[in-house]
């Protein structure tokens, strides 16, 4: 794989119960890199040229938040099968998602989009702080699944931004201890300026006793890792998308312990908790991002993001709220002809 291609877009048209966005940032995530990388996430496979992204902020060109900065929440649930009715809308079976499975994301200069999913931000917030407000929403909802009591112990096996933002809503809520397990030493380092007590690489925690232990990053010995750090009775929770389509825990330790596991399916309806934890500075959004690519040079970004380098990446299209006609989109997967 590794095919991306900028296109020339014709400007979305005007429809009634949907607003154009004037896109600015759009934050790389571990799935989009799968499709640049692999063509496809677990047994979902790209079938025609799309536009990827999910993380994703602008500038209103119209509808009733014309003008002000926007986020856009990616997933559509249908909000009438029983998942959706039960507030489970991340597992709703018909749920349609930005930059998936054929529906074109994002990573484009003008996107149009369902106005119920808009979320207007308040004074001060930017188009880069809304994109990152998709991927600091599936922290939160992983941190939800932990159900993590003061004083408790944490772990957090991956200090991507995920983890990072796991590692901030640990370090600001009453726990005794926060530990960041990550091989690479500049994201331990972020770990440690976010808020960790310490950081390892894998493999060098020498007292693993954990409550809860968040797992961010997708790779097999992370996972595996987290059953290792565990207490009896803990808790794992695992938000990382793996290449191959399986999981795998030494079964051993997991049974032994009676570890209670829950997997992170993208999130609820957490945006104004977002929101509001970005607001008040309970969460640095900014901090986590490193690295901001021009939109023409996209496929430099995925080919950096897909290395692991710094943080997060944004693709930018410079001020969200200039040149109003839009002239390009990018495409994954080949030539759209």
């Amino acid at each position: 794989m590794g095919d991306l291609r900028i296109t020339d877009d014709p400007m979305p048209q005007e429809i009634e119960g949907f607003t154009r966005v004037r896109i600015g940032a759009v934050g790389l995530c571990g799935s989009d890199l799968h499709w640049f990388s692999e063509g496809g996430i677990g047994d979902v496979r790209i079938e025609h040229p799309s536009i990827p992204g999910h993380e994703q902020g602008g500038v209103a060109l119209d509808g009733p938040y014309a003008g002000r900065v926007v986020a856009i929440d990616p997933a559509l649930p249908c909000r009438q099968c029983a998942r959706c009715l039960e507030g489970n809308t991340n597992l709703c079976p018909r749920i349609a998602f930005s930059g998936n499975a054929g529906l074109d994301g994002g990573l484009c200069e003008v996107m149009s989009w369902p106005t119920h999913a808009v979320v207007p931000l308040p004074d001060g917030m930017t188009a880069e702080d809304a994109a990152m407000l998709e991927p600091l929403g599936v922290a939160v909802h992983a941190w939800d699944l932990g159900h993590v009591k003061l004083g408790d112990r944490v772990a957090v096996v991956g200090a991507g931004p995920i983890g990072l933002f796991l590692v901030q809503l640990a370090a600001r809520s009453l726990t005794a201890e926060v530990v960041a397990v990550e091989p690479l030493e500049h994201r331990r380092d972020a770990a440690v300026r976010l808020g960790a007590d310490a950081a390892f690489a894998p493999g060098e925690v020498a007292v693993a006793d954990f409550d809860v232990v968040f797992e961010a990053c997708g790779l097999p010995d992370a996972v595996a890792e987290t059953a290792v750090l565990a207490r009896p009775g803990g808790r794992l929770v695992i938000a990382g998308i793996p290449e191959e389509d399986e999981y795998a825990f030494p079964a051993s330790a997991v049974r032994r312990k009676g570890l209670t596991i829950a997997v992170v399916r993208r999130m609820k309806d957490v945006y104004p908790r977002a929101i509001a934890l970005v607001e008040r500075g309970q969460v640095d959004v900014r901090a986590v991002v490193s690295h901001r690519f021009d939109l023409a040079d996209s496929t430099e970004a995925f080919t950096f993001a897909a290395g692991r380098g710094g943080l997060k990446v944004l693709i930018t299209s410079g001020d969200a709220a200039a040149h109003p006609e839009p002239s390009r989109g990018v495409r994954v997967g080949g030539d759209p002809t």
